[in-house]
């Protein structure tokens, strides 16, 4: 005799898992890629693999769709001078910003999982907290004088 199904297993509206998204592969292949460069890297001076993660991130950010590589190039100049500690490098695929080699900040394009907005997401290491509930990921459409403050304000914050 079979086991018995459950509700679910019955259910013509039941999804049906088929594995990652070709985009999650791509940023899985990025991460290895960027561990491989990191791994590659080691022995080398801290200036020298920070000016190298750096050049990394500024290239990445150069193959970006036209759109995410304007928000992408003034994101990264907010973000290093509100936080000049920041180290830029390359988080799968994505410019990311670490203190002590955690990240505390990354932005995402638009182009990487085919959305319809950019987004700033700060990890848990960002010290965002207010009160209960807050946020922690920020979608960037354009970036007006009032934005690009909010973004200073928030790298300012999440770094004291």
């Amino acid at each position: 005799m079979s086991p018995a199904k459950s509700p679910a297993d019955n259910s013509a509206t039941a999804e049906k898992y088929d594995g990652f998204t070709a985009e999650e592969r791509a940023a899985m292949k990025d991460h290895a890629r960027d561990q491989k460069k990191a791994a590659a890297r080691r022995g080398t001076s801290k200036a020298e693999k920070a000016a190298e993660e750096a050049r990394d991130v500024l290239a990445k950010i150069a193959e970006m769709q036209e759109a995410d590589r304007v928000l992408a190039e003034r994101i990264h100049e907010i973000i290093t001078t509100a936080a000049p500690d920041l180290a830029p490098k390359l988080w799968y695929g994505m410019p990311a910003y670490a203190r002590d080699g955690k990240v505390v900040c990354h932005f995402q394009s638009a182009e990487k999982f085919k959305s319809r907005y950019a987004t700033l997401g700060f990890s848990d290491q960002a010290a965002l907290d207010d009160g209960a509930l807050w946020a922690t990921t920020f979608a960037v459409r354009e970036l007006t004088a009032a934005a690009e403050e909010r973004i200073s304000a928030l790298v300012t914050q999440a770094v004291s």
